[in-house]
């Protein structure tokens, strides 16, 4: 079984679905709320574990309820949380994600724990065992150092920087990494602001698709078409697939075709986690 480590944040959010979002100084009902594990990491290691890759969580909680109740969920699910750092004098960062009924998502977070990991805190022999480092969003200074590392062991490389891309001071870290995921907005300022030459693009464009651009060769693929309950944890979905697909051998091709599946099975159910085993893969593409 191949390994993949994946390192960045292990959150707990908090989802609430609205009917609309309100006009300032509004009211509006909450139609649901759910709680459990978050975090583009541990999302990604999750959807690992169901596509049958090892995926060993690097991260960082707090010593209380809800860092507990992530490694539990995460181990439930199949997740190596033996690198999951905790720190005991910061609380486990909660996200408050509130869902339109559209399926688009406003993110408030509050500040805690899921930055308390620092690159030396992942031994040596952990990144020797891996075939793969997935890094998504955490501390520029930790991002860059766990890339190089990964690189004097040849461990490839793949980093989605996330939302935040334009004010953190990813630029060293983004040029140096094998795979680098973006979205619309993110690849507009990337493209702008670094030399990519270097690097596999992975362009999310959310209904329309996805494409890989390699030096100057493109292979796209044009999506699904479905019905949208939720896009929490639809990137870090088709992060996995693309993953999942490529440590296992696939081709550009097939990898689009299964993260774009994986992504639009994230969409179709509320939170930022569902199933994605080979078995719900196939199904949707009607293999």
């Amino acid at each position: 079984m191949p390994r993949v480590i994946c390192a960045g944040h292990v959150n707990w959010d908090v989802t609430l679905r609205v009917e609309a979002l309100p006009d300032p100084d509004g009211e509006v009902a909450v139609d649901s709320r759910r709680s459990g594990g978050g975090g583009s990491a541990a999302n990604v290691a999750t959807g690992l574990a169901d596509l049958d890759v090892g995926p060993v969580l690097f991260g960082s909680v707090g010593d209380d309820e809800h860092g507990r109740a992530a490694r539990e969920e995460l181990a439930g699910a199949g997740v190596d949380v033996d690198q999951v750092v905790t720190d005991s004098e910061a609380e486990t960062t909660t996200k408050y994600i509130i869902v339109e009924p559209s399926g688009e998502v406003m993110v408030l977070g509050c500040s805690g724990a899921n930055e308390s990991f620092a690159a030396d805190d992942l031994p040596e022999s952990a990144l020797a065992a891996a075939d793969h480092l997935h890094m998504t969003s955490q501390a520029p200074e930790t991002a860059i150092r766990l890339a190089e590392r990964a690189r004097e062991r040849d461990v490839p490389v793949s980093f989605d920087p996330g939302r935040r891309i334009d004010q953190r001071g990813y630029g060293p870290a983004i040029t140096s990494v094998d795979y680098l995921f973006l979205n619309d907005r993110e690849a507009a300022l990337a493209l702008d602001a670094f030399d990519l030459e270097a690097q596999t693009l992975v362009l999310k464009h959310g209904p329309d698709g996805a494409e890989i651009r390699r030096g100057d060769g493109r292979t796209a693929h044009p999506g699904y078409p479905i019905e949208v309950v939720d896009t929490t944890g639809a990137g870090d979905a088709f992060a996995a697939g693309f993953i999942a697909a490529n440590v296992g051998g696939a081709g550009d091709d097939r990898a689009l075709a299964v993260a774009n599946a994986c992504g639009a099975l994230a969409s179709k159910a509320p939170g930022a986690r569902t199933s994605l085993t080979w078995e719900d893969v196939r199904a949707f593409l009607g293999e």
